[in-house]
């Protein structure tokens, strides 16, 4: 950003795994950090090292590339921040997804994707980059083999580091709620405390699943490492028992259906 503050640094680099933020580096502390134990039991010593210089010619670029968007888009001065979120997934068959997308001021600004061979310009600003950047070749190629293959291979090994961790399958803690507003019944499933991160709640009445009707609340990590969901939906009140909560994880044996019971 070009107008960092205390607590708030120029440039920032925030790994994931799985949805777990696991690796760390800001402009203020100047070194890559582990933020899981498992990170920082895994690697060899010099890997800090070599990632710390990583971040550091990585910031440069990203403070360069925050100016020319300045100038691209006639902006002399004020806050402004350049962001870029690329990763890639191992799929259980062996495939890889991977994507690659470059924002300024909170839009989007160019995009790749993995087999695609060319980028995705948001506007004319980003064109400019776009014919560039694919005229030369050079940047198709880094993030094809990037993308296809190096990330892939760090990303065994970090499953390596915190398999343990990361391949456990702890089912989520359930309850269903209700409240009476208006003549409507809101009936909400919370799932507490999942890992990992893929759930599948969905409201049923009767034994027909009532998805068009329902509001889901994401998939949002707890400071634990785990992770919680919701889902909502509107009801008459005298159809109360018409309707059940079925929910779907990986450390469950089979789907658990679960019911509202109004107070007495």
């Amino acid at each position: 950003m070009t107008e960092p503050s205390p607590g708030v640094p120029q440039y920032l680099v925030l790994g994931y795994m799985d949805g777990i933020p696991f690796v760390r580096y800001d402009s203020e502390r100047g070194r890559m950090e582990p933020q899981t134990p498992w990170m920082a039991a895994g690697p060899e010593p010099g890997y800090w090292d070599e990632e710390t210089q990583n971040s550091e010619r990585s910031r440069l670029v990203a403070a360069n590339n925050l100016e020319i968007a300045r100038e691209r888009y006639n902006q002399s001065g004020g806050l402004h921040t350049t962001q870029r979120l690329y990763g890639c997934d191992l799929l259980s068959d062996g495939s890889v997804r991977g994507s690659y997308r470059d924002g300024y001021d909170g839009r989007d600004f160019l995009s790749f994707k993995l087999g695609s061979r060319s980028f995705v310009a948001a506007d004319g600003a980003a064109q400019i980059t776009k014919r560039k950047w694919e005229s030369d070749g050079i940047a198709v190629d880094h993030w094809t083999n990037y993308l296809g293959s190096i990330c892939p291979e760090w990303l065994q090994k970090y499953v390596r580091y915190g398999q343990e961790v990361l391949e456990r399958k702890d089912p989520p803690d359930v309850h269903v709620s209700g409240y009476e507003e208006h003549g409507i019944l809101t009936l909400s499933c919370h799932a507490y405390g999942f890992y990992p991160g893929i759930i599948a709640i969905n409201w049923m009445k009767g034994d027909e699943i009532r998805d068009q009707e329902t509001e889901w609340g994401g998939i949002v990590p707890n400071s634990d490492g785990t992770f919680h969901s919701w889902a909502r939906i509107e009801a008459l009140p005298g159809e109360w028992e018409q309707y059940r909560c079925r929910v779907e994880h990986a450390g469950m044996p089979e789907p658990g259906i679960f019911a509202w019971e109004p107070e007495s």
